[in-house]
């Protein structure tokens, strides 16, 4: 009797263990995946918006897939199809090239693969259901305001000497940036106070292919030679930190920082060689975007489109894509100089002071 009470016992445990691996089972097959493409690892903001966006949402019950491409288009192609093959519910996408990615979301959607564009429009397709950035014209007229007060243009100082860097002509958000610092030079270029020695005033003269900061150093240089010979620069507008940084290894090349003045040079994502540089007395100027606040609204927009909901939104209006208007979120970005760079970038927990 006891060798039978035993057997049912080993029996039961057997039975439990079996349920409790199937239970495990169906939890692990529930479980969501989501896809997220990132464009390059070269770059810190990526790896911190990937990261950040990695951690919220496995915090919240999600398996991510986070795949980073180097800026190769066909690599991030290849990613999202084998995202796609493996399963994914929803992916989240910061595209290289905007353009590039027709025939994968045509893929995605013929699976019912919800798509979020983030930070980066995805354009020419109708399937993006959703889009998360920041306010990317406010970007550049935070980058432009910040020239025109360094520079006391309101009070009717000058003429300076001005050149002009664009972002990607790949990325739809350089158009943005662009557009929006422009709208604030422009003006006092008109009226003569601001003046670019180069002649390049237009998007496609001034842009810099893929955010490459060696790129817009040899541009740099290039100008200066053939303009700057007998004159200096006063200011340059960058549109990202890594190109600000090219730009100063061609201006510190030739004198600027020690026997002539450092220009007014801005930037933007606070990566921390350009907070270095700005408490060195160098780049003067970066626009701050906080990726967790941006992580945090793709999460919040992963959680709607799999629950079948709509998505908070804030701007149903500006980002059309050449197929369809957007739904978008819009962040705010802050401008960061010196004067307030710990109350934005410690005080809120981006970084520790002893990173500096």
């Amino acid at each position: 009797m006891k060798r039978i009470v035993q057997a049912l016992a080993i029996l039961v445990i057997i039975g439990l263990a079996a349920s409790m691996l199937v239970a495990e089972g169906q939890k692990e097959g529930d479980q969501k995946v989501v896809g997220i493409a990132m464009p390059t690892q070269s770059s810190q903001r990526w790896i911190q918006d990937g990261g950040n966006m990695k951690d919220i949402l496995e915090e919240r019950g999600y398996k991510v897939d986070l795949q980073y491409a180097e800026d190769n288009i066909d690599a991030q192609v290849n990613q999202l199809e084998n995202m796609i093959v493996k399963g994914a519910d929803v992916l989240v996408i910061a595209s290289i090239d905007g353009e590039s990615l027709t025939n994968v979301l045509e893929k995605a959607a013929a699976q019912d693969i919800p798509v979020i564009a983030y930070d980066r429009l995805i354009r020419n397709s109708p399937h993006v259901s959703y889009y998360a950035t920041f306010d990317n014209f406010l970007v550049g007229v935070l980058q432009g305001d910040y020239i025109v007060e360094s520079l006391g243009l309101k009070e009717g100082k000058g003429p300076y000497n001005i050149e002009i860097f664009a972002g990607s002509p790949d990325d739809n958000n350089a158009y943005f940036f662009f557009n929006g610092a422009m709208s604030k030079l422009q003006p006092y270029i008109d009226k003569g106070q601001l003046v670019i020695r180069s002649g390049q005033t237009e998007f496609d003269q001034v842009a810099t292919l893929r955010w490459d900061g060696a790129t817009a150093q040899q541009r740099m240089d290039n100008i200066l030679t053939a303009h700057y010979s007998g004159a200096n620069v006063d200011a340059v507008l960058s549109p990202y930190d890594g190109i600000s940084i090219g730009i100063l290894s061609s201006l510190k090349s030739v004198g600027y920082g020690s026997s002539k003045p450092m220009p007014v040079v801005t930037g933007q994502d606070a990566e921390l060689p350009s907070v270095k540089s700005i408490l060195a007395g160098e780049q003067a100027q970066t626009v701050f975007k906080d990726t967790r606040v941006l992580a945090q609204r793709a999460a919040d927009m992963v959680d709607a489109v799999l629950q079948g909901k709509k998505a908070e939104v804030n701007d149903t209006k500006t980002y059309d894509n050449g197929v369809k208007v957007v739904p978008s979120y819009l962040e705010q970005p802050v401008s960061v100089d010196k004067s307030n760079w710990e109350e934005a970038l410690i005080a809120t927990g981006y970084y520790t002071k002893d990173m500096f």
